[in-house]
């Protein structure tokens, strides 16, 4: 599907954002491993979400889900308890989902029985070396293509044993396979992070009663016989709201609201980055929903610069720096990403296809081996661009299209579906386009 877009003459209204993917993923995810029924409000009904509910159901767990608004539904879970789970009859399918392939095979390591993850051919060419290291020390027996290295990914669990585990590269999806896995294991499990990821499966873990606490640089969990079952709310995606920040921010006529929105501090580095450019965004006080903080903000039009961006600040954006490359094109001065190698590995290579794209409209992009410097303060042009199927790059090239001079053709407009549902939707309601 193409969509076309030109810059309107002003950007105003309020987005309500749909559910945070990350949380909506765990939420269903743990609800499953639960004694008695979840239930989860504003749960992310998008494709990624959906392919852990339909993995979740293979696997023996009952659930209802009741759509309200596009993307946005309730979610009930019927807990099948630790050891409930039963043997798929067939490969279990994750579709587009790093989340739920890397989530799961913690799960299933320490299931007494044999599963296969696979994917599209987008995830198929994703690593999972890096969650097969660490439950195969656990005592798990994980076997994938590519000399292990890509799925389908075959997991035969059985006992597995407490390990002490530093990851090699920051990733919560990592450490989340290994904190689930060792919910089966004998013994204590930890972990121990580089740089403090997102911290959402260990705030559901231990609202739900585990044994599991942060020292230090690790996180120590113990086993728990049970899990207590989750009544929940998850807060507005800010990777979601990434996209209304920056052309909040960028458009010379612009005011938009975005209320209830998660500001878990693991995941506001984009926050961070705009206001060290000289964004006018205003955070308003925050409040808890469930277990993670809120606030509702408002974007307004501003003058941006070029900044650095490197270090401990990646972790906290990494899926936010489509968004930032494009504000980073309207900003004046250079902006330079560096340690970001991980967006090689996302739905796409996003190092070189944001170069590609950007340069498509007129950016001045230049491509590193971690990341990109672009030379900010012209703007962009009108052009034909496309996503390649990555939601995230769909929509911040839909933003660049909000943006630019002339007109702008976007042509895989369905990936949004991934992950936001409700997107043009929202545009055309905040642009008039």
């Amino acid at each position: 599907m193409e969509r076309t877009l030109r810059r309107p003459a002003r950007l105003q209204g309020t987005v309500r954002v749909p559910g945070d993917k990350s949380i909506s993923h765990r939420a269903a995810l743990l609800g499953a491993l639960a004694t008695g029924p979840t239930s989860v409000r504003r749960f992310l009904a998008a494709d990624d979400c959906l392919a852990t509910l339909d993995c979740l159901r293979a696997l023996g767990v009952e659930w209802r889900l009741r759509e309200k608004a596009p993307g946005v539904a309730s979610l009930e879970v019927v807990g099948a308890g630790l050891r409930g789970l039963r043997e798929p009859a067939d490969v279990l399918d994750a579709r587009n989902s790093g989340t739920t392939l890397r989530l799961l095979a913690g799960v299933l390591a320490g299931q007494p029985f044999t599963s296969v993850l696979t994917g599209d051919h987008s995830l198929r060419s994703r690593p999972v070396d890096r969650i097969v290291e660490p439950l195969r020390l656990m005592g798990a027996q994980l076997f994938a293509r590519d000399g292990d290295r890509r799925p389908p990914l075959a997991i035969r669990g059985g006992q597995l044993r407490g390990i002490r585990y530093r990851l090699p590269v920051a990733s919560a999806q990592v450490k989340s396979a290994v904190l689930l896995a060792g919910l089966f294991a004998e013994g204590e499990t930890v972990v121990e992070e580089p740089v403090a990821t997102r911290d959402h499966t260990e705030r559901l873990l231990i609202a739900m009663g585990a044994d599991l606490r942060r020292e230090g640089p690790g996180l120590r969990l113990r086993p728990p016989s049970s899990l207590s079952s989750l009544d929940l709310e998850v807060p507005g995606d800010l990777s979601a709201a990434a996209f209304w920040l920056v052309a909040g921010t960028v458009h010379p006529e612009a005011e938009i609201v975005l209320p209830a929105v998660g500001v878990n501090p693991t995941r506001t580095g984009l926050l961070d980055v705009l206001a060290m450019m000289g964004a006018t965004i205003d955070v308003g006080e925050q409040r808890m929903v469930g277990e993670e903080p809120v606030a509702d903000i408002t974007v307004r039009s501003s003058s941006l610069r070029g900044v650095e961006v490197a270090g401990e600040l990646l972790p906290r954006l990494i899926d936010e720096v489509p968004a930032l490359a494009v504000a980073a094109a309207f900003a004046e001065g250079r902006t330079v990403v560096r340690d970001a190698a991980e967006l090689r590995v996302k739905e796409s290579d996003r190092i070189a296809a944001l170069t590609a794209q950007l340069r498509r409209l007129g950016a001045t992009i230049e491509e590193q081996p971690d990341g990109f410097v672009i030379e900010g303060g012209r703007g962009l042009q009108g052009a034909r661009v496309t996503g390649g199927g990555d939601h995230r790059l769909t929509m911040a090239l839909a933003v660049a299209g909000l943006l630019a001079e002339g007109e702008t053709t976007v042509e895989d407009g369905d990936a949004v579906a991934i992950s936001y549902p409700g997107f043009w939707q929202d545009l055309e309601r905040v642009g008039g386009c």
